[in-house]
């Protein structure tokens, strides 16, 4: 004859079975839809926000604009979106002359740089504007020795300038250690494979470096799922 106590104990493991399955179940529902919603959510948001920085860069320019009050809302809106557009085009084209990039090279060495955060800033919106690229978003195989032995790298830095790219060469199995490079671009090969494929066969010492030797064709290197013209290179 089972004993009240040890009911109890069987009922309660019962309850806190069927409460820990309802808990699992709630919860990675709760999770699904959060993936769905959230990217949403974001991108609206972001949507929100660039409007309303447009529409606080539009307004000054639009108090500007003389016989306001005679022209419906949309034209100067229009208008005023057109003006502020000419400007950044304007803007651009003079920071592309080598007199008005060094102009502004010099400016922003030494007031800009100097404002909290802008550096950081300034990094970020080069990077999501695609003018600076991504580190470890190439893959290369380099033999930074001479001896014919090729090793597995990515590119840090190929804004050099002087015909050089950094390269970090990490090791296996830990791929946060390795060995940092400055090597001529001509003696980089670049690799038609994803940064990712390429680091899980450093994680794994090796297994699946087949995809490492699928060169892409001559005189191009892949970045991601996009190529990129290469200097030819003179012996």
């Amino acid at each position: 004859m089972i004993e009240p106590s040890e009911k109890v104990r069987r009922r309660s493991r019962r309850f806190m079975r069927i409460f820990n399955r309802l808990r699992r179940f709630f919860a990675t529902t709760f999770i699904g839809g959060l993936v769905v919603i959230l990217p949403l959510t974001l991108f609206f948001f972001l949507v929100r926000i660039l409007i309303n920085f447009m529409t606080n860069l539009v307004s000054p320019v639009r108090a500007l604009i003389p016989f306001s009050e005679e022209l419906p809302g949309w034209f100067l809106d229009f208008l005023a979106l057109s003006i502020v557009l000419t400007f950044f085009f304007a803007l651009g084209l003079v920071v592309r002359t080598s007199s008005g990039s060094k102009m502004f090279t010099q400016f922003e060495q030494r007031w800009l740089m100097s404002l909290p955060f802008y550096g950081v800033l300034r990094e970020t919106v080069r990077q999501f504007l695609g003018r600076k690229k991504v580190p470890f978003s190439q893959v290369v195989l380099v033999d930074p020795f001479g001896s014919g032995t090729l090793m597995t790298g990515f590119v840090t830095d190929d804004e050099l300038g002087n015909g050089y790219v950094t390269v970090f060469v990490p090791t296996g199995p830990n791929p946060t250690n390795g060995f940092v490079f400055h090597m001529k671009e001509e003696d980089v090969k670049y690799v038609n494979t994803r940064p990712e494929d390429a680091m899980r066969s450093i994680i794994s010492v090796g297994a699946g470096s087949s995809s490492l030797f699928d060169l892409p064709e001559a005189g191009k290197a892949v970045e991601g799922d996009t190529e990129k013209e290469l200097p030819s290179s003179h012996n």
